[in-house]
């Protein structure tokens, strides 16, 4: 009897091990919970359409990452829309440039969601007085730029961790890059790209006129910037945020928010890193 017991112990712990490695394996290889979101493009809407049925598709607060389908202007979108929710956004280009976006393919989307890799990136905080006296705060991921908002070229004062370092800056215009922005606006107005893991942040002029042709400023990621606006009664000036305007400001000032993080996904090789080093060579 005690042989006959002892095997059947054995028997009941062999087979214990076996459901629980199976349950260890089917717990592994678990799909993700997808949450899909389309721009308003009807190429957009059409593949999530074909996703959704196909993944499946749950609520923002139950998925395990969010996939968006669009252009580069909806996945900012989706990442000031998602923040609270710290869950990874993985985008696929439904739009043109896609430059935060993963090519689009309706295979192997699992797949491609477990192997990518994670980018965190942190956003520009935008407090923007208005000559009216109204607060303005908004989130940019890509950059903070002020524009001139009639015929007449606009002139700031540029103030950086309190030290006033430009009197009067006349121009059409200035902004303040992320590394993940410096390749938009900044790039096209003339600011250089940055790597992505730089803890600087790129202050690039727009048609600067005074002082002529000035090229701008490589400040840490830490700092404070202050823009007044001289004169805006005969020279408005608009404060824009990633495309979220504000007219009529008198002053804007701008910090990295390191509390907020904002989780990006990409496939192997083509993160972030690899895209900015990749432009400077088009």
């Amino acid at each position: 009897m005690h042989g006959a017991h002892l095997r059947n112990l054995t028997a009941g712990a062999s087979l214990m091990r076996a459901v629980s490695g199976r349950a260890q394996t089917m717990t592994a290889k678990r799909k993700k919970a997808i949450a899909f979101l389309a721009s308003s493009a009807p190429m957009a809407i059409s593949a999530r359409e074909a996703l959704s049925e196909r993944y499946g598709d749950v609520p923002l607060h139950d998925a395990d990452v969010i996939v968006a389908l669009g252009g580069d202007g909806f996945m900012l979108e989706t990442l000031n829309a998602s923040q609270s929710l710290d869950t990874p956004v993985y985008g696929m280009n439904r739009g043109t440039v896609g430059f935060l976006m993963n090519a689009y393919s309706a295979d192997r989307l699992d797949e491609r969601l477990e192997v990518a890799g994670e980018e965190v990136l942190n956003p520009l905080r935008m407090r923007a007085t208005t000559v009216a006296g109204e607060v303005h705060e908004l989130l940019a991921i890509n950059e903070v730029s002020l524009l001139r908002a009639g015929p007449q070229t606009a002139r700031l004062r540029i103030t950086v961790d309190g030290r006033v370092r430009m009197e009067e800056l006349v121009c059409d215009g200035a902004l303040l890059a992320t590394p993940a922005g410096s390749t938009a606006y900044n790039y096209s107005a003339h600011g250089p790209i940055l790597p992505i893991g730089a803890d600087v942040l790129a202050l690039t002029a727009m048609a600067a006129f005074r002082p002529r042709r000035w090229r701008g400023a490589l400040l840490p990621k830490s700092a404070r910037v202050r823009f007044d606006v001289l004169d805006p009664a005969k020279r408005p000036v608009m404060a824009d945020a990633d495309a979220q305007p504000v007219r009529d400001v008198a002053s804007v000032e701008i910090r990295s928010d390191p509390e907020i993080r904002h989780r990006l996904l990409f496939d192997p090789g083509h993160g972030l890193e690899e895209r900015l080093i990749r432009e400077q060579f088009f």
